[in-house]
């Protein structure tokens, strides 16, 4: 219930959905990832699942999966995080946490996304700002900026008296 301040996570949209999801998370597994929170399925309600030594052929690890399910992959040296992220066909926003402000404008520049959002959750949004992916990711940019062009004609007029 979306209305309940108790609610984790809402539903799947569909029973095909939630299926997709277990599939993949079961893929995963057959492939050597490592359940930290475990895929719990109640209903179509996919509780939230940690998953570690993802391959990098799971769909999980390279597809957009669309439910609570994330792939934890250690990093030793920020550069190595960045180059794993970029290694991606998708690149909606990124979520970078770090105290250092060299890192932070190595994140802005070098990561290939169409957001970067430091030390806040990548899907962090204000209506006002553009909004929009690269790669595989969106089709363009929202924002209100972007919904007049979207919405509106660019028109010149002369006019002589």
């Amino acid at each position: 219930d979306p209305m309940d301040e108790n609610t984790v996570v809402g539903p799947m949209i569909s029973e095909r959905e939630r299926d997709r999801v277990i599939e993949w998370v079961e893929e995963a597994k057959k492939m050597g990832a490592k359940e930290e929170i475990p895929l719990k399925v109640e209903g179509n309600v996919i509780g939230p699942v940690v998953l570690t030594e993802v391959p990098e052929e799971a769909r999980v690890w390279k597809d957009e999966v669309f439910a609570p399910v994330v792939s934890v992959v250690p990093f030793r040296k920020f550069e190595e995080a960045i180059k794993i992220l970029n290694n991606s066909s998708y690149g909606l926003n990124a979520g970078i946490y770090t105290p250092r402000v060299d890192h932070m404008l190595m994140a802005i520049d070098e990561v290939e996304t169409g957001g970067v959002i430091i030390n806040d959750y990548s899907t962090f949004r204000v209506d006002h700002m553009p909004y929009g992916g690269v790669k595989e990711s969106g089709l363009g940019r929202e924002g209100i900026k972007y919904a007049i062009e979207e919405l509106t004609e660019i028109r010149f007029v002369s006019l002589m008296p």
